[in-house]
């Protein structure tokens, strides 16, 4: 029996990823010296896959993102130096950031719109640098199809066209190698006749360069397994946690002699441990069908932190976890159990995170605690004579810059350094001085900017019972960005308000609206290692009934408009859409229930970078007034979505990039804005910035902010 892993997050143990990376585009090191470090990086994550499995690809480590790398090979994008690459990632023209598949992975998305004929062509073949540099491992692809199928711009009609010529490319670079390990995620959607046809004629095209491929899928069930046994490949890798119906396929049809199944039993997106006696029972099916069998991980580890050494969890919940060295120790012992024949240990496990209040409360929910009293129009003419704002009314997403300065200072409260009163004063006076610059400055709507959060989603879990935090266990978001999921252990209750101090606080301190800001049920659950011993609805109907307390806080302390964030809704969304009903059905009436509370309150929500259009009848049933949704890098895409419904809530679509440090002129945000008005009513458009300011500089921040505010008065 042998052992497979793939995925180790290149992130590093100590982050190493994002301090190499940044400190390039800080002037700290040169090129020559990034590409060293980051070759040194792989050296490591190759030795940690030799001391556990038997197998594994070398080459996972990029300089910003596997897709982007991909392009770059591929001739799409041709950056002369690591300053010119980087540009693409980061600067003004930038390319397009998503999410990968149903993950928290975000990814730069390859445009070929507007392109001529792509001449693609090997403009540096990675797979076999890194084969000879390091000289074990299996060289690492992203597959063509996925490839393809993840980039935009490419019609369906022009689609063949590309995977042709872009399987030529393929072919000359499998040439040089003996052998590959190709991750073809995108087999688990749902494909066309046609591009099933497509996948089949690639593959064999690529067959003939005499590469040993290892062909791996990921994320959910193949539903057409059958061609890929057609396929000449060496093995192929399927995900028999999150796609059992991969099995249920195999029980009909058998596995093909002469290919290794490499059987992916260890979860590679969440932190339980594995249940040995399950996946030794499918494992011992499995044998049945072939001889040729390879232990894997189900999903890159890269969705989990790298170890759980030096964490400081409660004992009855470290018990139950496994990160990626724990998950790569799992898939050894796995194998060894099979071989030697040894029944697996029973987990003796206490009681932990029980709390018969919470599923009582949900136990009783009834309909009508999911729909508000006041229909849409009503609570509309109520807001407007409230709140009194102008048409083009402006505001932010919420975060403001976490400088040095409040990191350092939050670290310091953290380690005791500083009491907590010293922090409060210092966290209101943080407040009091953005009140009186967003006043300056001419905003509409006012946040108190978030500089007590360390994160949106951890901020809540650290003050949410149920929820537990780590200490390191950081995984990349995109690019260098990386946060650290909380860990959703049992049932959730809010035992005191979590955020009524500051927002109340910064109201205070003006007469214009401060809004309220929460993150919404599905976005935690999404950000989070959820719980997968009860059904996620209930999970996200406790975290809903919790955060509708936080709101009815809000209210007493006369907070007008409250915002909750759902940029995860699409991306938690099933692969597999015949399972989209039963997702949205939960995901839209969690929403709906954290937010059913006084209809005088103006409800926002924020969703960012997805592909929105896919979901736009979805979003419409979200009982919200106001959403604030990502448009800069799509270019207003979404736009035609809404021409498609109807629509009568009010919108702001994003007309800043914050992940770029660019600053946008006047022209460039009118130009967004003038193309919405073409389709949205200008009396339901707001001005805002496409996601929170976080991650931004001041000098930037405060710029951009006054051209924003600058096209609002001159449209008005």
């Amino acid at each position: 029996m042998q052992t497979y892993a793939y995925g180790y997050p290149r992130l590093g143990s100590g982050r190493e990823f994002k301090k190499i990376i940044e400190a390039f585009w800080k002037g700290a090191i040169t090129e020559s010296a990034t590409v060293e470090q980051l070759d040194s990086l792989q050296e490591q994550m190759i030795a940690v896959y030799e001391a556990k499995v038997d197998l594994f690809p070398v080459g996972e480590i990029t300089a910003y993102d596997p897709m982007f790398e991909t392009a770059v090979m591929v001739g799409a994008y041709t950056p002369a130096n690591l300053s010119e690459y980087y540009a693409l990632c980061r600067g003004k023209n930038a390319l397009e950031m998503t999410k990968w598949f149903n993950t928290n992975y975000h990814y730069l998305v390859p445009d070929f719109s507007d392109r001529k004929w792509p001449a693609f062509s090997v403009t540096k073949n990675r797979a076999k640098e890194y084969h000879e540099q390091f000289n074990r491992g299996i060289p690492y692809l992203i597959g063509p199809f996925t490839f393809l199928k993840l980039s935009k711009g490419i019609t369906p009609e022009q689609f063949d066209k590309y995977l042709q010529s872009l399987t030529a490319v393929y072919r000359e670079i499998l040439n040089e190698l003996p052998a590959a390990h190709i991750e073809e995620p995108a087999f688990v959607l749902e494909l066309t006749d046609s591009e099933i046809a497509a996948i089949h004629r690639t593959y064999e095209t690529l067959g003939e360069t005499g590469a040993k491929m290892n062909l791996i899928t990921y994320y959910d069930a193949v539903d057409f397994l059958e061609v890929l046994y057609e396929l000449p490949v060496a093995g192929i890798g399927l995900d028999f946690v999150h796609g059992p119906a991969n099995l249920d396929t195999i029980r009909k049809s058998g596995f093909p002699k002469g290919k290794v199944l490499i059987a992916g039993l260890i979860d590679g997106r969440n932190v339980w441990k594995n249940d040995m006696a399950s996946s030794l029972a499918i494992l011992k099916e499995l044998s049945q069908y072939t001889s040729s069998l390879a232990v894997s991980n189900a999903g890159p580890l890269y969705h989990v932190p790298v170890t759980l050494q030096g964490e400081t969890l409660p004992a009855e919940l470290t018990e139950r976890l496994a990160f990626a060295n724990e998950k790569l120790a799992e898939i050894e012992h796995l194998a060894d159990l099979f071989t030697s024949g040894e029944a697996p240990l029973a987990p003796q496990k206490s009681i932990f995170g029980v709390d018969t209040s919470v599923q009582t409360r949900v136990a009783k929910l009834k309909d009508t605690d999911f729909i508000k009293s006041i229909p849409l129009q009503e609570r509309r003419n109520l807001h407007d004579q409230m709140l009194g704002l102008p048409i083009l009314p402006t505001t932010t997403i919420g975060s403001f810059p976490q400088t040095a300065e409040v990191r350092k200072k939050r670290a310091a409260f953290r380690k005791g350094q500083i009491d907590k009163q010293e922090y409060q004063g210092w966290i209101r006076h943080k407040i009091s001085d953005l009140v009186s610059f967003q006043e300056n400055l001419g905003l509409d709507v006012l946040v108190h900017g978030e500089f007590e959060r360390t994160d949106m989603v951890e901020f809540f879990a650290e003050k949410l019972e149920g929820i537990a935090t780590t200490k390191n266990g950081w995984i990349i978001s995109y690019g260098t960005r990386g946060y650290r999921p909380p860990i959703i252990y049992g049932d959730v209750s809010r035992p005191e308000s979590m955020t009524i101090g500051e927002i109340a606080y910064a109201q205070t301190l003006t007469g214009k609206p401060v809004k309220g800001m929460l993150t919404g049920p599905v976005t935690i659950i999404a950000w989070s290692f959820a719980r997968n011993d009860i059904p996620l609805a209930n999970v996200a109907y406790q975290i809903g009934l919790a955060l509708q307390d936080e709101i009815r806080d809000y209210e007493k302390a006369d907070i007008k408009i409250v915002q909750v964030d759902e940029p995860a809704i699409r991306e938690k969304a099933p692969l597999k859409r015949t399972a989209w009903p039963a997702y949205f059905d939960w995901a839209i009436r969690s929403f709906n229930l954290t937010t059913n509370t006084d209809p005088k309150t103006q409800i926002h929500t924020h969703i960012c970078y997805s592909e929105f259009g896919e979901i736009i009848e979805q979003i419409n049933l979200m009982d919200f007034d106001v959403i604030s949704i990502e448009t800069t890098r799509s270019r207003g895409d979404i736009l035609e979505s809404f021409e498609k419904i109807d629509f009568q809530r009010q919108i702001g679509l994003g007309v800043w990039d914050i992940h770029s440090p660019t600053v946008p002129d006047v022209k460039e945000m009118q130009e967004v804005v003038e193309r919405a008005l073409k389709v949205i009513p200008k009396t339901n458009f707001w001005i805002n910035p496409d996601c929170g300011l976080k991650t931004r500089d001041w000098p930037e921040t405060e710029a951009s902010l006054r051209n924003l505010v600058m096209v609002a008065k001159q449209m008005r």
